[in-house]
């Protein structure tokens, strides 16, 4: 490589552009998609990138298989996987804080590799929840391993996050400025840097387990949204428990009686589903008859449940076969709801208007004036103010509070819960991963098929579809990545790395422009974000390369991996959905978010190393 290559004005332009970047980027006071549209117009009013080719990166590989990734994780949460997915590391847990931890942080990792980060962590937020509200453990504790996990995950496959999808687009058109006599860089297959992922998530399970955890907050007040978690609702109303399942026997005294009747029963549970005669009911009609055979969904402590059982001649089961789908909490749940003054439910008690038939909702509780009514409630008649506490599929809850009688304070799922599509959609899901590992057909198409296939097999609408995709994210790569075809097709990529060269001392390892590249690139992802980081540094890490007699494809593989080290500060978008919910401050993500990103330069480094060892 020419060392000596002059510094033109098409490289003063690209460099000034990049410069402008950073500083908007730092200083926020122009949002990072509007930046983006104005580097992407400046670079079309300069000629620096010819005007059939601007918005190339609209229509480009990576931006369509971002999308796609982004409707695939939507789909896969409308079927309630991850709720599902949370009662599963509850049990295999049994309790232990550390188990718990490991698993939970292994799980997000693995899932990580084939959605996007932001995506992943949103779905992880209400299971992270879930768990603190089960087992005590504070969010504080759980969130940051989580998240850490969700990034090391990332890098399993080259579709779990934005950098490396981007870096095949980039590689690519890399080759277009090589040098003559350079070899032609290939594109980077699906599961090309597995064993980096394995040993970047093994890294960060370890640090969490024997060093991370020491230093995370134990703030038992941090914790989710608390109308929505059992712990609340155990301590303001004293409904706790898991939810079981009692099948009715023949010696049964149930036999014959009305639901009603049953929960009259001194020390009956809270029933809150029912079996009969083949079908399976939430909130079943207090005049609803139990036979033999009748399967009972109840809540309450497992002490509870099981005396009653047992005085009752019940069978008893805790694991859900016949109410699986009924009780996922992506479909059905908790809430409170009050009572406003306009409701046509003043002076009616629940019995009177007949909500388990009519509306679906179980009524457990009553609060009024400072006061919790938990016996008879449903011949409690009702007053203005009253807070009730209801049991009932979400979408029964949004048809009851569309007729304005009740004014809910829950949040809760308001879109439309697909459980019973959970095994359609990870067969399609399975697909499209199956099609991406195939070298005939790019990524993106892969990808596609499975949106498509869960389309038209009903697992997303299209509606649905659309809000699912983060436009500002797509609108922010698309915009960037002419950026970096300037750096490198103008020679300002060329022009630093051979005088970074010049300025080295002679005979300076390979591994330590690595380490340096790396290093540089989680620098670039703390101010201008992981896209743009990885927009302008792949093309200066391929020619330092070049320069340097190194290969190209490790060198641009440390910039993907490395745009994503960044667990300090907000500019990482899986770190700023949790910096709130768990209160993290700034010094505490340094601290310990800091020796964790060393780690990662280090592992990735290594790892790269070994992976391209001879070639």
């Amino acid at each position: 490589m020419d060392t000596a290559l002059a510094l033109t004005t098409d490289m003063k332009l690209v460099l000034g552009l990049v410069v402008f970047t950073m500083a908007m980027f730092l200083f926020e006071r122009i949002r990072a998609d509007v930046v983006a549209l104005v580097v992407l117009v400046l670079l079309g009013l300069s000629g620096l990138v010819e005007p059939d080719e601007l918005f190339n990166g609209f229509s480009g590989n990576a931006v369509i298989s971002i999308i796609a990734t982004m409707i695939l994780g939507a789909g896969l949460d409308r079927t309630g996987a991850l709720n599902r997915l949370a009662a599963w590391l509850l049990r295999r847990a049994h309790g232990v804080e550390q188990r718990l931890l490991l698993l939970t942080t292994a799980v997000a990792g693995l899932n990580s590799s084939f959605m996007q980060n932001p995506s992943v962590m949103a779905l992880y937020m209400p299971v992270a929840s879930r768990l603190s509200s089960r087992t005590g453990l504070s969010l504080p504790r759980l969130l940051l391993p989580i998240a850490a996990a969700i990034v090391m995950g990332g890098a399993l496959t080259m579709v779990g996050n934005s950098p490396l999808i981007l870096l095949n687009d980039l590689l690519l058109n890399a080759n277009s400025n090589l040098p003559s006599g350079a070899a032609t860089i290939e594109p980077l297959k699906m599961f090309a840097p597995l064993p980096i992922g394995i040993a970047l998530l093994v890294a960060s399970l370890a640090y969490f387990h024997f060093f991370g955890d020491k230093l995370l907050r134990d703030d038992s007040d941090k914790g989710a949204t608390p109308a929505r978690t059992q712990s609340y609702f155990a301590k303001a109303y004293g409904i706790e428990g898991d939810v079981y399942e009692m099948t009715v026997t023949a010696d049964s005294p149930l036999v014959g009686m009305s639901l009603g009747e049953a929960e009259a029963l001194r020390g009956a549970p809270l029933l809150l589903a029912l079996k009969s005669d083949g079908e399976a009911r939430l909130a079943p009609p207090a005049d609803t008859r139990i036979w033999v055979g009748s399967v009972l969904g109840a809540m309450g402590p497992k002490q509870q449940v099981a005396d009653f059982a047992q005085n009752q001649f019940l069978r008893l089961s805790s694991r859900l076969r016949n109410f699986a789908d009924l009780f996922n909490p992506s479909r059905a749940g908790i809430s409170e709801a009050v009572v406003p003054a306009t409701s046509g439910y003043i002076g009616k008690t629940a019995g009177d208007l007949h909500l388990r038939k009519q509306a679906g909702l179980s009524l457990l509780a009553i609060n009024r004036d400072k006061s919790v009514l938990r016996d008879n409630v449903r011949t409690v008649p009702m007053r203005a103010g009253d807070m009730l506490v209801f049991h009932s599929i979400w979408t029964d809850l949004a048809t009851a509070a569309a007729s304005k009688d009740l004014v809910v304070v829950t949040d809760y799922p308001k879109g439309e819960q697909r459980p019973h599509k959970l095994k359609l959609a990870l067969t399609i899901f399975a697909v499209a991963m199956l099609l991406a590992l195939s070298s005939r057909l790019p990524v993106s198409i892969a990808l596609m098929t499975g949106v498509a296939g869960m389309l038209i097999a009903g697992v997303i609408n299209i509606d649905e579809a659309y809000a699912a995709i983060n436009w500002k994210t797509v609108f922010l790569m698309a915009c960037l990545i002419p950026l970096g075809w300037a750096m490198d097709s103008s020679g300002a990529a060329a022009w630093i790395a051979g005088h970074t060269i010049e300025r080295l001392p002679a005979g300076t390892p390979v591994w330590l422009l690595e380490i340096f590249i790396g290093l540089l690139t989680t620098m670039f992802s703390l101010v201008i974000s992981h896209v743009g980081a990885t927009i302008v540094v792949v093309p200066l890490a391929v020619n330092l390369a070049l320069a340097a007699g190194g290969n190209p494809t490790a060198f641009a593989l440390i910039v993907a991996l490395s745009a994503s080290n960044n667990f300090m500060t907000a500019s990482n978008p899986v770190i700023s959905m949790i910096t709130g919910p768990a209160g993290y401050t700034g010094k505490e993500l340094w601290r310990i978010g800091g020796p964790l990103s060393l780690i990662y330069t280090v592992v990735t480094v290594l790892m790269v190393n070994l992976l391209f060892w001879g070639k």
